[in-house]
């Protein structure tokens, strides 16, 4: 499924980048370097490295080539199931370990590692995702979800599943996330009223939406809440409760 080369040099190859790794850490590696390691976990006595250079420059990225679809990693040359395998349960693997970290600790303290679980978890995606993270009275990270999956707005994301969802796990506080798959941070009219209804409806069962976060192509994270929204929309529902007492 790969390139052939000779036994020895692709051995000694593959030695001297894993030497070079445990000697100085992954930051030594380029990418390409990166994509070949993994590669060579499927197929380990081929040799990777012309597939990793072309999933780089077709994909553009480490990000992208591991975010990206069975189907169109089988479309580069030399890279088959087992190496789709590799890749795919690195990314599992990063994944799983990501959340993990993120439970039980205080979410004002650890925000950015909510952020960097909940962009590993959704930025490659190519539908909309709308995930959760349930928290504790203290704040405590308690789990997350996906709740709802496709075009993200009040219709499809059910106040009542959230609240149900929220109870079941014993929430005094939640945080909201959903992707962009476009690559945009900008928040729409829909993004705005949905975190609208979803705080009205939070407060009536004593439960605090402390954020909205969406998700786009990078690494950078939109916050409501950094940008003044979760202010608006507290004042917004606080007038509308006060109007129903």
């Amino acid at each position: 499924m790969t390139t052939k080369s000779s036994p020895g040099d692709t051995a000694g190859h593959r030695q001297r980048l894993r030497d070079k790794f445990q000697e100085k850490g992954i930051e030594a590696l380029t990418d390409t370097e990166v994509i070949e390691l993994l590669l060579t976990f499927g197929t380990p006595r081929s040799d990777c490295k012309q597939a990793a250079r072309d999933a780089l420059a077709k994909f553009g990225s480490l990000p992208q080539v591991l975010d990206a679809s069975p189907v169109l990693l089988g479309k580069i040359k030399g890279m088959g199931p087992k190496n789709i395998f590799a890749l795919q349960f690195v990314q599992g693997v990063a994944r799983r370990y990501l959340r993990q970290r993120i439970e039980k600790k205080n979410y004002i303290t650890s925000s950015k590692d909510v952020a960097d679980y909940l962009v590993h978890a959704m930025r490659g995606l190519r539908h909309e995702v709308f995930m959760v993270v349930y928290l504790d009275a203290s704040h405590a990270v308690i789990g997350s979800e996906i709740l709802s999956q496709g075009t993200i707005n009040v219709n499809t994301v059910y106040p009542r599943e959230l609240i149900k969802s929220a109870l079941a796990h014993h929430a005094a506080s939640l945080v909201v996330a959903h992707n962009h798959p476009s690559g945009s941070l900008q928040p729409s009219g829909q993004d705005e009223h949905l975190t609208r209804t979803l705080f009205l409806m939070c407060s009536f069962m004593n439960i605090t939406l402390l954020d909205h976060l969406i998700i786009g192509a990078g690494e950078t994270v939109y916050s409501f809440a950094d940008h003044g929204l979760m202010d608006a929309v507290k004042k917004d529902c606080a007038a509308i409760r006060s109007r129903l007492a």
